[in-house]
């Protein structure tokens, strides 16, 4: 078994994990005391008479792992390297439950960042809708208009939110769509020397604009950011559906495609 370095020999308690095995620390009171107001507390309670003098002894419900973890936190010694949401929830859930207000900080930063918030968004913000932590359920929403939320996995952590939670989230993807698509309109500025010469002087948007207003429109529906619809690959696929001249239509509407791709970014884009 790994060992952990709650072993001080000055320590005057004993935490003792008891899943998926026994597990003791030995810990000192006055770290607990204050980094816990729970614990400060229940050390001031009166204690029962004990015919041998011997190291108190708590048994808590949290396992091995999250319990060094949290404690790596509290105490002087290296941070706990947690690389994973399902590490990161039980431990978050016992720095609530034991009132420890610089774990839930530190905590607090781990569920945002990047190796989190990029690869899952919807289970962070689940986790931060979970704990009430506003600010990171802001930026974890911000995150999941780049995925579709109807498709991603179903996990645990969203059994532990409310309808309110994630009816927000559906309705931050759906007003953002709505108000991206209507932005979803060329200037007349923008030609193509062969296929926007109409006759009479009425304007004709080139064809490359119908190709990618189209599928820009269908994708903003599902994904309202501009990751995609402004990446590389999805405008040549617009000028090759154009004419001949249509690429270098869509190289000469920088200026409207950088505005326009601008404007969308500057939709609201948290709950």
């Amino acid at each position: 078994m790994t060992t952990h370095p709650f072993e001080f020999v000055d320590s005057d308690l004993v935490l003792r994990a008891t899943a998926p095995c026994v597990v003791d620390f030995h810990v000192h009171r006055c770290i607990l005391s204050v980094a816990s107001p729970f614990f400060a507390h229940m050390f001031t309670l009166p204690q029962a008479p004990s015919s041998q003098p011997s190291t108190p002894l708590i048994e808590v419900s949290e396992d091995r792992t999250t319990l060094e973890m949290l404690l790596r936190i509290i105490y002087p010694v290296s941070k706990p390297k947690i690389e994973t949401l399902d590490e990161l929830t039980p431990v978050l859930d016992a720095a609530f439950k034991y009132e420890m207000s610089a774990a839930i900080d530190f905590l607090r930063s781990q569920l945002v960042a990047p190796r989190f918030v990029e690869s899952a968004p919807v289970r962070v913000y689940a986790i931060a809708s979970r704990f009430d932590l506003e600010e990171e359920a802001k930026v974890a929403s911000r995150h999941t208009l780049s995925v579709q939320v109807l498709d991603c996995p179903l996990h645990e952590d969203l059994k532990h939110i409310t309808a309110f939670s994630y009816h927000q989230l559906l309705n931050l993807h759906h007003r953002r769509a709505q108000a991206a698509q209507e932005l979803m309109k060329i200037s007349d500025n923008v030609k193509c020397m062969r296929c926007n010469a109409p006759p009479y002087g009425t304007y004709t948007a080139p064809k490359w604009w119908e190709d990618f207003e189209a599928r820009a429109t269908k994708e903003l529906a599902t994904r309202p950011t501009t990751d995609v619809i402004f990446s590389m690959a999805f405008l040549a696929q617009s000028a090759q559906a154009g004419c001949e001249r249509c690429a270098g239509s869509i190289l000469d509407a920088y200026w409207f495609l950088q505005d326009l791709k601008k404007k969308i970014d500057d939709l609201p884009s948290t709950i």
